[in-house]
């Protein structure tokens, strides 16, 4: 019985140990992952997701999902083919890679459907906020957001 006990106590240990480093191997870059609310007055949630170690994220949510009697629409694409698209599920951040020495995510492009632009961008996140950046040529000629982590 005592062979028993320590036994299962051994396989616990081990177990612990095993969920310990899968959490310290865990990708530093994931933890932008989720869902974020965007600031202002019409503001959206975002999911970012990762693939093939880049980072985009699509709009999921809108508090005014209704514009002109109809389901919100990407009016403003430059692409007059895209602009009867739904402005939920459009892709609005793409390519993303994380600088592990600056601890942000840089090189993507953010479109902003309300203008129809897109600006290159950079993401740095602090605490449950993520600081989302766009500019034209350089990051000091741009604007931040503050987008809060929803889940």
């Amino acid at each position: 019985m005592k062979k028993l006990g320590f036994l299962n106590f051994i396989v616990i240990i081990l177990l612990s140990l095993s969920i310990t480093s899968f959490r310290m191997f865990k990708n530093p870059a994931d933890v932008i992952v989720g869902t974020w609310l965007t600031a202002g007055d019409d503001n959206a949630k975002v999911e970012i997701y990762e693939s093939n170690s880049k980072y985009y994220g699509k709009i999921i949510w809108l508090k005014n999902p209704i514009r002109d009697g109809g389901k919100a629409l990407d009016v403003n694409n430059p692409d007059k083919s895209k602009r009867k698209n739904p402005i939920i599920g459009l892709q609005i951040i793409s390519g993303f890679e994380f600088n592990t020495e600056d601890s942000i995510w840089e090189n993507g492009k953010i479109y902003d459907p309300e203008s129809g632009k897109t600006y290159s961008c950079n993401i740095k996140k602090e605490g449950n906020k993520l600081k989302v950046r766009g500019y034209i040529g350089f990051s000091l000629l741009g604007r931040t957001e503050i987008w809060t982590k929803t889940d």
